[in-house]
């Protein structure tokens, strides 16, 4: 076979290569369910024949003449099982965030025109009813797991027939690379999503870009959302490499499921790694006496760690005595063969990157978006071919340039083929060829280096984005609000640095028998506080839990153009108001 050129080409180039025994594996009652090549192509081409029997096609093979079919679902093998039944008969895959608003999933599943929608469990299953009468297009919802009232999944096995089953190799022949794979709607300034159209050819541009690129081994495990992009054509990677692919339960089986698979890699996000480091600091605050000093001696050491340069032989001498006393444990948590732990989504702190590569586990950090298929650069496996800081080199096919302003532009196979049913939109973003990121970088040799965000949509350090103006606005109808900025690039959570109404606010003092004598008094009393804690968690009901306010500080004096805070506008000065407050925001993330 010839190098494959569709995503699903994977199911007939592994088995060329060699069988794997086990291509895909979840946890079924407990227990790991595995699956090999032959089981996992058979299913597909059952799924699809099914498919085919119950009137799903690819229609004139038009953009608006193939049928969609969306998913809502956790990672498990019958979400990939799916998505390659519906690829190798020309439907299109519309994978969609389980925790999505109702309101966003109405608008999606109209936008794409949505036939069907596959969902995990029964909470999805009547999120989605919910809407059936609000979506002209809906015909069929089928459920994963047993559910009473929805159709079952194996429904669309038990449809296919001798016939149905014939046509499916016949249509995957005819399916063009340069055709649409998937529309992954990503959340917009505006609030309303947009549907990037991928091709076969995109995301297969970026799987042989990033095959060589990858850490050795037979294993990984599954837990970053499938309907992310990264997380999706990683997936491919494995499959063409012939890794095992394990689905994790949950986020909260995460541990376990570690010790259980013991993978040789896995994709995460900065947040997730946080997390990881927050509690193997938190077990080595617990230790005493010799066992706490070597604890943080080691963690000393590592801090000081640094690749493609000479670290002396006293040094090394110690990192080895530190990686096999103290962080061969950490490696146990992490199931004790890790090589590489790939992290994209976000920008990752470099101290983190710094100590985890001192204890033997690479992390190999990247940069892409949805709309690039999604990566355009990324730290290499191996080490002459990373950079602490960076976000790597460019992976081969894709240019990348730096505009007058700052913004990364970038050229290559894997660019969108735009926004679905939005030429206004894609010829904003895509000029002369050239995607503008909406992000500010520079080239650093030949690694890129991400120094801003363009754009005031934001990411919090788990890689969820945040459109800041929408909450802003929402808080700003209190009439103790006057002025509010939100925080969260690359942070753990939403922060707000939040002016009150003072004229309104020491009516309420004064009802409230508060005394004060100014600004600065007034936003340091208890009761003050109290009052505006219980209006942030008023309003953050109306919004999804990444972009709640978790912290806040109350600021003494307004902002305004002459203290140059504001436009002549009025529009806030984001990076200015950064600066000028950075005391009032290390205390909302201080420890």
């Amino acid at each position: 076979m010839t190098e494959p050129k569709r995503l699903f080409d994977c199911l007939q180039y592994q088995p060329e290569k060699q069988s794997n025994e086990v291509m895909m594996a979840g946890k079924e009652a407990g227990q790991w369910k595995k699956y090999n090549t032959q089981q996992v192509a058979e299913t597909v081409n059952s799924i699809s024949a099914g498919l085919l029997s119950l009137g799903f096609g690819s229609g004139d093979m038009t953009l608006e003449g193939r049928d969609k079919i969306a998913i809502l679902s956790k990672n498990r093998v019958e979400w990939m099982m799916l998505d390659l039944a519906v690829q190798q008969i020309g439907v299109v895959l519309v994978p969609v965030y389980p925790t999505i608003n109702v309101n966003e999933l109405e608008f999606v599943l109209n936008d794409a025109g949505v036939k069907a929608v596959f969902v995990n469990d029964e909470e999805l299953f009547l999120k989605v009813l919910s809407l059936k009468d609000r979506v002209a297009t809906l015909k069929d919802i089928f459920s994963f797991e047993h559910i009473p009232n929805a159709r079952h999944w194996k429904e669309v096995i038990a449809a296919a027939t001798p016939e149905s089953k014939g046509k499916v190799l016949s249509i995957a022949e005819t399916i063009d690379p340069e055709s649409l794979a998937t529309i992954i709607y990503t959340s917009g300034t505006t609030g309303k999503p947009k549907g990037v159209m991928l091709s076969h050819r995109n995301i297969m541009s970026n799987v042989m870009a990033c095959m060589s690129l990858f850490p050795p081994g037979d294993r990984a495990l599954s837990f970053l959302p499938l309907n992310h992009i990264f997380e999706r054509m990683v997936t491919y990677l494995y499959l063409y490499k012939g890794v095992s692919v394990y689905y994790a339960e949950s986020l909260d089986t995460i541990g376990e499921n570690l010790k259980e698979v013991k993978p040789h890699m896995f994709t995460t996000v900065p947040r997730l790694l946080e997390k990881v480091y927050d509690r193997i600091m938190q077990k080595g605050r617990e230790l005493t006496g010799i066992k706490r000093k070597l604890f943080f001696w080691a963690h000393t050491l590592a801090e000081k760690f640094e690749i493609n340069k000479k670290l002396g032989l006293w040094y090394k001498i110690q990192l080895a005595l530190a990686n096999r006393i103290i962080f061969s444990k950490w490696r146990e948590g992490l199931g004790n063969e890790v090589n590489a732990i790939i992290s994209g989504g976000a920008a990752c702190q470099v101290r983190l990157i710094r100590i985890f590569t001192a204890a033997k586990v690479v992390i190999m950090e990247g940069y892409g978006l949805t709309e690039t298929s999604p990566v355009i650069s990324v730290n290499h496996y191996h080490e002459a071919d990373r950079k602490f800081g960076t976000v790597g080199p460019l992976i081969e096919n894709v240019q990348v340039k730096i505009a007058e302003d700052g913004e990364i532009l970038c050229k290559g196979p894997n660019i969108m083929m735009g926004y679905y049913k939005r030429p206004d939109l894609t010829a904003e973003v895509i000029k002369d060829g050239w995607y503008y990121t909406g992000d500010i970088g520079t080239m650093d040799g030949r690694y890129l280096r991400i120094t801003d965000r363009k754009k005031e949509l934001f990411k919090t350090s788990g890689g969820k984005y945040v459109a800041p103006l929408p909450v802003e606005n929402k808080l700003k109808e209190s009439i103790y609000i006057e002025q509010l900025m939100l925080m969260g690039p690359d942070r753990k959570f939403v922060g707000a640095l939040i002016v009150p109404s003072f004229p309104n606010l020491k009516v309420w003092c004064h009802k409230n028998k508060i005394d004060f004598n100014n600004n600065q008094e007034i936003i340091k009393n208890p009761k003050v506080l109290d009052l505006f804690k219980e209006l942030v968690e008023s309003y953050n009901k109306f919004f999804n839990h990444v972009e709640q306010i978790k912290k806040f500080e109350l600021l003494p004096d307004e902002w305004t153009v002459d203290g140059g805070e504001l436009t002549p506008t009025l529009k806030l000065k984001r990076k200015v108001i950064m600066e000028k407050y950075r005391d009032a925001i290390e205390r909302i993330y201080g420890e």
